[in-house]
């Protein structure tokens, strides 16, 4: 039998219903999708094949799905680490606002192929993002041969931009960038949140997505104090019951956070078959208030709701690590609550399969079974930290970091071979990087160093502040905790 790809005598786990792992296993990949997953036999290192992979010593599995994050900032990784949460946020807030107004674009272009560099050496197939401007990160994951889906923020009191002028600028995108390269890369539908939106924005947001009904509507939800107060200004019973007043509580819904979610919230969101995506690292890094409820996963998952993991803004945290943002979950869980919160096959599965699910893609991606798109990825575990070779999901989700994965396959395609990408030139990356970041700070005054970061210390007007809503209040707030530091 001839194929594209084999892979042989290889460790196999492979996510599907049954949670089947093979001590020794052979893929086979045709046309992009994997044909066949069986145990190894004697000659098949001579199977007839363009690419044969010697497995020996390497751990095969699904492609990892961040299922929430952000990337236009990526060059910053480091700038925010030691800032107080106020100073964070608003220096953030208003840097955002000024990405939304096509400022720093060749910050943002820099950012997102970083992003795609190191999602690529870590093991991540697919991400689910939402931007200020999408339009470069659609394209630097496509021309990656990674997998994602993409749509501008939409926000009519977070973005001092005209709302017509935002919807235009999705439409325009939706039109443009989905079901592009080669089916890779699918646009989305993004309403910020839950606190910056208002009843008006998201009936809008509505008959948006009614206009394409397979495109997924992904926003944060759920994620502060300030959601459910800000539904019920809106004439909603609560946040999940507004969305389910104008159309959008539904299988195409992707909600970040969901912390705040309670018994009832979690109950319909089950009967919606909407999805959510959890994002614990940000959050134990950023974590406003000790006594703040923690996102109700094992309640999520009980209930039969797609979970996925997202590592949100990594630059915020100083992570690529979706190998980490599991792990993370599981001790901030814990630790909330007691020992025993998952077991490592939920959380692989959380990073793989369910993932996929939370995305509309379980039929597709997300498993290794016979008939799905090939997004595998192959860890080197013949090393002495995973000596023994014990307990695998285990070793997988406490042990593994993205230097540990050696090859990705996208669609059949190698765009990782030998722990060396396909498809990028790292260090052509790495230069623009560097002098992005060199332009930013002349521009700026935000100082960054090996020895940390300083962001502006002067304050030329306070027309660099967003004009109205939660985002114009977050900055103001943080402007006067860090003395009008963070007016760029």
């Amino acid at each position: 039998m001839a194929v594209d790809l084999a892979i042989h005598d290889a460790l196999v786990l492979t996510a599907d219903e049954r949670n089947r792992l093979y001590e020794r296993g052979t893929v086979c990949i045709t046309d992009g999708c994997i044909e066949e997953v069986r145990p190894s036999r004697a000659g098949d290192g001579e199977l007839e094949a363009s690419t044969v992979i010697d497995g020996n010593g390497k751990l095969v599995m699904p492609g990892l799905v961040n299922a929430h994050t952000h990337l236009e900032m990526t060059p910053l990784i480091g700038a925010f680490s030691e800032l107080e949460l106020t100073e964070m946020l608003g220096s953030g807030t208003a840097l955002f606002n000024r990405l939304g107004n096509g400022e720093f674009e060749y910050l943002v272009e820099a950012g997102v192929e970083l992003a795609a560099l190191n999602f690529l050496l870590g093991g991540v197939t697919t991400v689910n993002s939402m931007d200020a401007r999408p339009a470069a990160g659609a394209e630097a994951f496509g021309e990656a041969g990674l997998r994602g889906f993409f749509g501008p923020a939409i926000s009519d009191l977070f973005w001092d931009q005209p709302v017509d002028q935002q919807f235009a600028r999705a439409r325009e995108f939706v039109e443009t960038y989905h079901d592009t390269y080669d089916g890779r890369i699918r646009a989305t539908i993004c309403p910020h949140d839950d606190w910056s939106c208002t009843r008006q924005l998201w009936e809008r947001t509505a008959s948006l997505a009614a206009e394409y009904p397979d495109l997924l509507v992904h926003t944060h939800l759920l994620e502060l104090e300030e959601s459910n107060t800000m539904a019920r200004a809106n004439g909603g019973e609560d946040s999940v019951g507004l969305l389910d007043d104008v159309g959008l509580l539904d299988d195409r819904l992707v909600a970040a956070h969901f912390r705040l979610g309670d018994e009832e919230d979690i109950q319909r969101t089950a009967e919606a078959d909407a999805a959510v995506a959890h994002c614990p690292s940000v959050f134990c890094y950023w974590n406003p208030d000790g006594e703040t409820q923690w996102t109700p996963v094992p309640e999520l998952r009980a209930a039969g709701v797609d979970v996925g993991v997202g590592i949100d803004d990594h630059y915020w945290h100083d992570s690529y690590s979706m190998f980490g943002e599991a792990r993370q979950a599981r001790l901030a869980a814990n630790l909330k609550r007691s020992a025993g919160q998952f077991d490592s096959m939920e959380l692989i599965r959380m990073l793989t399969i369910e993932g996929a699910r939370a995305l509309g893609m379980g039929d597709e991606i997300g498993s290794i079974e016979a008939g799905k798109r090939a997004d595998i990825i192959l860890l080197d575990v013949d090393k002495p930290k995973f000596t023994p070779l014990t307990n695998v999901p285990a070793q997988v989700v406490n042990n593994a970091v993205p230097a540990d994965v050696e090859t990705v396959i996208v669609d059949g395609d190698v765009v990782l071979r030998n722990g060396v990408p396909e498809t990028m030139d790292s260090d052509d990356v790495r230069q623009r990087v560097n002098q992005a970041v060199e332009r930013f700070m002349d521009e700026t005054g935000w100082e960054l160093d090996i020895g940390g970061s300083e962001p502006p210390t002067s304050i030329e007007t306070v027309r660099d502040l967003p004009k109205r809503g939660p985002a114009r209040l977050l900055t103001r707030l943080a402007m006067q905790s860090a003395r009008d530091r963070f007016s760029f």
